[in-house]
């Protein structure tokens, strides 16, 4: 792929990017790209983004490991703004939320039931941010630390309180959101991925 010579960069030198799975044309994330950037992308395949944070050149995933492969690119009727078409490997959030724009704050009620898939994957994301960093104080973190036996063992205690709360009929969806922060703890703790249960699941339901 060549560069569009027409493409227009902002007085900061960037150009907005929205990334958009192609086979699903949900749009996952906003971000921003200076000229370096989008020859990085065009030369490599992969989505390349400037973090104004940072201040920096990055390539999606390079540390999460959720890369974003680039199949289509568009550039809108003004040249200001670019339209990647992405496989996305992996949440594009760094919450862990598959989209960045998981917030509904018109047409929408944020009153409505949580998706438990959803809050499943940004719990998972903060999981793995927590072993990254290690902040002191933090239970994940001691949990984490203490490794598989320690981990396992807490699943196991939490899955007999699921089975108490249940058989006494109080407290049942506590104990499951227990069970199932504890279950994702011992999957990062042995880098197992969230997508690979995920997977097997569909799959049986196949």
């Amino acid at each position: 792929m060549s560069v569009p010579a027409e493409i227009r960069y902002d007085e900061n030198g960037l150009i907005p990017v929205i990334a958009q799975d192609a086979a699903t044309n949900e749009v996952l994330t906003l971000a921003y790209a200076n000229q370096e950037a989008v020859e990085k992308t065009f030369a490599t395949g992969e989505a390349h983004y400037y973090s104004r944070s940072r201040d920096e050149l990055w390539r999606k995933g390079e540390t999460s490991g959720n890369t974003q492969k680039v199949v289509e690119v568009h550039l809108d009727c003004d040249g200001d703004a670019l339209l990647y078409r992405v496989e996305p490997r992996g949440p594009a959030c760094h919450t862990g939320a598959r989209s960045c724009f998981f917030t509904p704050v018109y047409g929408g009620s944020n009153e409505e039931a949580p998706d438990l898939g959803q809050i499943l994957t940004r719990l998972a994301g903060t999981i793995a941010g927590r072993r990254e960093e290690m902040p002191e104080g933090s239970y994940t973190a001691k949990l984490l630390q203490r490794g598989t036996g320690y981990a396992a063992q807490k699943v196991g205690e939490e899955a007999v309180e699921v089975v108490v709360a249940a058989l006494e009929g109080e407290k049942l969806a506590e104990e499951s959101a227990d069970l199932l922060y504890h279950l994702l703890v011992l999957l990062e703790e042995r880098g197992v991925k969230t997508e690979e249960v995920a997977r097997v699941l569909d799959e049986r339901r196949r």
